[in-house]
């Protein structure tokens, strides 16, 4: 598995758009994205971290190269402060529980 790590901070009052746009995405289809989590830090509300994991990086690199990403990603970057940090890589360990507690 391959992922990418982002940190990125929303403009303040666009939290709600953030959320509908994340939505929106779910109903995408399968483009190789396994999961995706999004955090919303304590000691700041308007900074993010958000965690997605693809089958290879194949398909992170197949979706991050296609011209409907670019799309979305514009998009994502009118909600944003300022441009977004990404962290991608290799997973070299995940361990998801099988029921929600």
């Amino acid at each position: 598995m391959y992922g990418t790590v982002c940190r990125f901070q929303v403009k303040p009052g666009m939290e709600a758009k953030m959320a509908g746009l994340m939505k929106e995405y779910e109903n995408l289809g399968s483009i190789g994205i396994v999961g995706e989590y999004i955090y919303r830090m304590d000691n700041n509300p308007n900074e993010f971290y958000m965690a997605v994991v693809f089958e290879s990086e194949e398909a992170y690199k197949r979706n991050a190269g296609s011209p409907e990403q670019d799309a979305r990603y514009r998009k994502f970057r009118e909600l944003l402060a300022a441009d977004p940090e990404w962290h991608d890589g290799t997973i070299v360990y995940s361990h998801i529980e099988s029921a929600v507690r």
